[in-house]
């Protein structure tokens, strides 16, 4: 049997952990090239200049992850990584004293930027990162423009999103979230090309609104998702009625969204009325929601959803692949 053609839209830890979850059910399947079979779109929404390098959170995480060489513990950033550089990087007065990178993270940023200096695309950059670890995936940005997210709080005072996120810890009421420079991007290569011949399309359980919603946000994503004839299925970020990680629910509340699987199911909306979605996991936890995401035409599925390793991790991607009967 060929091996499915699976996409992943993807961000932060969520997004780590799902994908690493994708490869080993496909591994457990006994597909050994899980790399020809594994497309992962990544969120570069996160991205920023500091310091005169360029950072891309969400494309490091994944790519960590998938080599083994994350930091399980803080969900960022390099195992057993030091901080000298960073201090010193301060002590200049440079950078930000609440945003700590280590140094072996800087040492990607640094080769990151010098690429990017000699003129390679975000895309390229990716492409030849993942060639220095057996990642046994693709990875692609969802766009080569520079389309970083900014928070506009209560106020009207604009700051980038690692500083509302980092800093501020999302305390800072937001009023809205822009992409600057979204309306002129376009999908990075490959991007609608892997949707349009994908066997089906997973929506990872990464933050619903600067995670995934900038990947749907750049022109022509929508649309691929629209055309393509696999189903796609999304798994759903919040459990128990509450996020998993991080501080999604105040992003949720921003946008008028309701912290519940069921209102973050009818958020990304049923293909069927002009939505993304064809099925919906939800964790068991949230099975009583299951009449009510139905109701927004979307086959609702129940399933485990905690990933606290990588058995489970590779049972819900299994799931979501039963779902779309691949």
């Amino acid at each position: 049997m060929a091996a499915p053609r699976i996409v992943v839209l993807a961000g932060g830890v969520g997004g780590s952990r799902f994908v690493l979850g994708v490869r080993g059910a496909l591994r457990a399947r006994g597909i050994a090239d899980t790399a020809a079979a594994l497309t992962v779109v990544v969120n570069t929404g996160d991205d920023l200049w500091l310091s005169g390098v360029r950072l891309q959170p969400d494309v490091d995480s994944i790519t960590y992850a998938l080599a083994g060489v994350n930091d399980t513990e803080r969900g960022w950033g390099r195992e057993g990584d030091t901080e000298r550089v960073n201090a010193e990087v301060q002590a200049w007065g440079s950078g930000w004293p609440w945003f700590t990178l280590g140094d072996l993270d800087l040492g990607t940023h640094l080769a990151r930027t010098g690429w990017l200096r000699d003129g390679l695309t975000p895309a390229q950059v990716l492409e030849r990162m993942a060639g220095r670890w057996p990642l046994g995936a693709r990875l692609l940005p969802m766009t080569d423009a520079e389309v970083d997210t900014q928070v506009v709080v209560d106020g009207g005072t604009t700051m980038h999103f690692q500083e509302w996120w980092t800093r501020h810890r999302a305390t800072l009421a937001p009023e809205r979230f822009e992409n600057p420079g979204m309306d002129a991007a376009v999908p990075a290569p490959g991007v609608v090309e892997a949707i349009a011949e994908a066997d089906v399309v997973l929506v990872a359980p990464s933050n619903p609104v600067v995670s995934i919603g900038p990947i749907l946000a750049v022109p022509g994503v929508r649309d691929a998702l629209a055309t393509t004839v696999a189903p796609v299925v999304g798994v759903s970020p919040i459990i128990g009625g509450r996020v998993v990680r991080g501080m999604a629910d105040v992003c949720l509340a921003a946008i008028g969204v309701e912290t519940s699987a069921a209102a973050v199911a009818r958020h990304y909306g049923a293909r069927s009325a002009g939505g993304v979605l064809d099925a919906w996991l939800l964790a068991e936890e949230d099975a009583a929601a299951a009449e009510e995401v139905a109701g927004a035409g979307i086959r609702p599925l129940v399933a485990p959803l905690w990933m606290t390793d990588a058995a489970r991790s590779a049972a819900l991607a299994e799931a979501a692949l039963g779902a779309a009967g691949v």
